[in-house]
């Protein structure tokens, strides 16, 4: 295994760490500009290339300045560009490659819902985008998109949107399209219950058995789907809150990011919480659950079990990613806010937040490194990558 580097994305600024897994350390390198706003990124699985979109905006807002670019990874982590950036008709909210390395797949929901497909060449660049079908339903708010191990169909995580004063409820689902030579048809549909009170956000594969587990944004849920080739169950197996206290909740807890540990023994899922109120003036902190959730993996029906609450000393971690070697977890923690601690108002940065896991998967604090993002920028995504 070659370097082992973490990626920081604040706005345009793409940032590069070296990760000592011994001390548990990161060390800040070289900063690069992209095109603009890092919205998501994916490595390639040969581990040469990165794979990056861009948007001059951010959620439900409109951008006509949107791509998807490449990057060799260098043999000390560094970055450059890797051939010409494809633009995309709409932000991207997330990106990933195909088990085989062969396309590269962006996920849209606004202004309208749907999925982007570039072939990937011999040499790891950008290719040109592959037609599709228009008429392919990717639901009410694609949040996730994936390929199943067997790279034999995409997957769609849809979250769909909570009910309003003035709109009904817009159901979630899991929507399954199989994928041939780049090709997408239609599919499965996966919605419990109608989709009504599912409102999955991120999904994540166990590295040998075919087991599926996917994180509830809307509902603070984790659950396991069963799946095959190119087939998951309708009902999950399993189910069970992320929270500590489930009957506590803010409305603004939301589940958040799911990664499988690469033993396949744990799954870890971050709760993120935000909302403020104002004291003396100035936007504080409201309460809620800031934490990744442990989760031990059974090894013979896949059931998760609850280990521990690890709490992140820092304010909704909107991205986190263990290191290739499963012995470091880092969160990344999306924005600076002020907290109320026995009556005194202090500032939390946001931050990386490095942690040991041990061998029972629970994870144990190590340091944490404050992130600048002034005028109101964001930590938008980070991950940790070895070089090849």
């Amino acid at each position: 295994m070659g370097v082992i580097s973490l990626f920081s994305a604040v706005d345009d600024t793409l940032t590069r760490y070296d990760v000592d897994v011994a001390c548990a350390t990161l060390t800040r390198r070289e900063s690069i500009r992209t095109a603009a706003k890092v919205q998501y990124a994916w490595p390639h699985p040969g581990g040469a290339y990165l794979y990056v979109a861009t948007s001059a905006a951010g959620p439900r807002v409109p951008s006509d300045f949107n791509h998807v670019s490449a990057y060799r990874i260098g043999g000390d982590g560094a970055l450059t560009i890797h051939g010409p950036s494809r633009p995309l008709d709409r932000r991207a909210v997330h990106i990933c490659i195909d088990p085989q390395g062969k396309y590269l797949l962006s996920a849209h929901n606004f202004p309208r819902s749907g999925l982007t497909i570039h072939a990937l060449l011999e040499d790891g660049s950008i290719g040109e985008p592959v037609t599709q079908n228009n008429a392919l339903d990717c639901g009410a708010y694609p949040h996730q998109v994936r390929v199943l191990p067997s790279a034999q169909a995409a997957l769609i995580v849809d979250r769909g949107n909570h009910a309003g004063p003035d709109k009904p409820e817009d159901p979630g689902a899991l929507r399954l399209f199989p994928l041939s030579h780049g090709v997408l048809s239609s599919g499965d549909v996966i919605a419990p219950d109608g989709g009504y009170g599912f409102g999955p956000r991120h999904a994540d594969f166990h590295p040998t058995q075919p087991w599926m587990y996917v994180s509830d944004e809307r509902t603070n849920q984790l659950y396991m789907f069963r799946m095959s080739d190119s087939v998951i169950e309708s009902e999950p197996t399993y189910r069970c809150s992320l929270l500590e206290a489930p009957d506590h909740v803010d409305a603004r807890q939301l589940g958040g990011p799911i990664h499988v540990h690469p033993s396949g023994r744990y799954v870890y899922v971050a709760n993120r919480a935000d909302r403020t109120e104002e004291v003396d003036g100035q936007k504080v902190f409201a309460g809620g659950e800031n934490s990744i959730a442990v989760f031990r993996i059974d090894s013979s029906t896949g059931e998760p079990t609850l280990v521990e609450h690890a709490h992140t000393r820092s304010i909704h971690v909107r991205t986190f990613a263990c290191d290739p070697t499963g012995r470091l977890l880092v969160t990344a923690s999306v924005k600076p806010l002020a907290v109320n601690v026995e009556g005194e108002i202090k500032p939390i940065a946001a931050a990386l937040t490095v942690f040991r896991v041990r061998d029972d998967g629970s994870l144990e604090y190590v340091r944490q490194y404050p992130v600048d993002t002034h005028d109101g920028q964001l930590q938008y995504w980070m991950g940790i990558v070895a070089a090849p």
